[in-house]
């Protein structure tokens, strides 16, 4: 049901104690093959399926603060611990998209204890075999691969003339399957290869993303900066050479102290204590390696994980510096609507606890069809083919789960 604001009602909750299955995608064969709602890592976290409350929010400069009005509203009348609401945004504030659902059934695995919460009747769809998605064909998306070099060119022509120090590109690519995607089938691919990943599912956007844009568990938050990127290399050595050179790229590096500036000035404002490191690190990941940096602080005055959402959307690792600068310009080059590309996922509970990551490494599915994404930070001095070849790599990790 959709539930608009002032009209919410008690949500009658139960949540017990159950059996651990272990990783928790072991539990997907069990589950309807209507497309769940998940967050999964290293096999712990959330898995929901079925809707007892949804929220289609309105596009605009304050759809964060509408949203929290209604999970406000909503858990207000909530007086059980379990319910959770999945969201997931859209990239740009002005196109329409983004959503909040609490499923009617969900499953919570957390240090090794497995809780299962229900909200009204219990989903009576039965679980189905899983499904492989068959052959699959791809064909261009928005843009071509050579009209797409083209707009990294004039896009890096705009840094060098100072117009902006950085802009984030991204490129779509569209696959076709053999018979309707089943998303328990790519949750099980992405969780099991990308153990380090956040593999999300919500509302038909499906992903692993490496990024948690923040964690907050009380005052307490946390967040993972990634930009600057390398493809993984064609041996050990190669690859531990592709390492080192992305740690001392001046392109790379400079684009990571964007990414870093960015996140500090939206936390400052809400933080008593924040730390970000010095140096970032490398993250290595089966596709790609990252430049990383660790983010800690505590917050000051009990804003929820859905405000600080919305002071960090969006970072400088997915639209650019400075910000407003550079959505203008990817609105203006890019030609497509990026809808959850980029734009923060994740879950809340009743609390404001949870965890929201930037949809990286994503697809939007939709029956046979699925709408891939991938992004590359570009700079003055960017190469066209070595971004392209950047974003095919990125491409990779959802065609491995439609592929397997």
């Amino acid at each position: 049901m959709s539930v608009a604001l002032g009209t919410t009602r008690p949500l009658p909750v139960r949540t017990t104690l159950v059996r651990d299955p272990g990783h928790l995608t072991r539990t997907l064969p069990t589950l309807p093959d209507t497309a769940p709602y998940a967050w999964i890592r290293h096999g712990e976290g959330i898995i929901g399926w079925g809707q007892a409350a949804r929220a289609h929010i309105p596009p605009g400069p304050n759809r964060f603060t509408w949203a929290r009005q209604w999970l406000t509203e909503l858990f207000a009348h909530t007086h059980q611990p379990g319910p959770i609401a999945f969201g997931s945004f859209t990239f740009d504030e002005n196109s329409p998209g983004s959503v909040l659902v609490i499923p009617q059934t969900i499953l919570t695995r957390r240090n090794g204890q497995t809780h299962l919460t229900t909200i009204g009747d219990p989903d009576p769809r039965p679980a189905t075999p899983l499904r492989d998605p068959g052959h699959v064909s791809y064909g261009d998306g928005t843009l071509t691969a050579p009209a797409w070099q083209h707009i990294v060119t004039q896009a890096a022509t705009h840094i060098r003339h100072g117009h902006l120090e950085k802009v984030v590109l991204a490129r779509d690519l569209l696959a076709t399957t053999q018979y309707p995607i089943d998303t328990r089938v790519l949750l099980t691919r992405l969780a099991t290869r990308y153990p380090d990943c956040y593999t999300f599912s919500v509302d038909g956007l499906i992903g692993a993303t490496p990024e948690l844009l923040i964690r907050r568990t009380g005052p307490h938050i946390e967040s993972l900066v990634l930009a600057g990127t390398t493809p993984r290399g064609t041996n050990p050595a190669d690859d531990l050479a592709r390492g080192a050179a992305l740690l001392t790229s001046p392109k790379d590096r400079h684009e990571h102290e964007c990414a870093i500036a960015s996140v500090r000035r939206a936390l400052a404002p809400l933080c008593s204590t924040l730390h970000t490191p010095d140096q970032p690190q490398l993250l290595t990941l089966p596709n790609v390696q990252h430049l990383a940096s660790h983010v800690t602080g505590h917050l000051t005055d009990g804003a929820t994980v859905l405000d600080v959402v919305a002071a960090l959307h969006p970072t400088a690792a997915v639209g650019g510096t400075p910000t407003h600068t550079a959505v203008d310009l990817i609105r203006t080059l890019e030609g497509m609507d990026r809808a959850g590309y980029a734009g923060p996922v994740g879950w809340i509970d009743a609390n404001g606890d949870g965890e929201w990551g930037i949809a990286l490494r994503s697809a939007i599915i939709d029956g046979t069809r699925a709408r891939l994404f991938a992004g590359c930070g570009i700079m003055g001095d960017s190469d066209p083919t070595a971004e392209l070849a950047e974003a095919q790599a990125k491409f990779r990790v959802m065609q491995y789960a439609l592929e397997g």
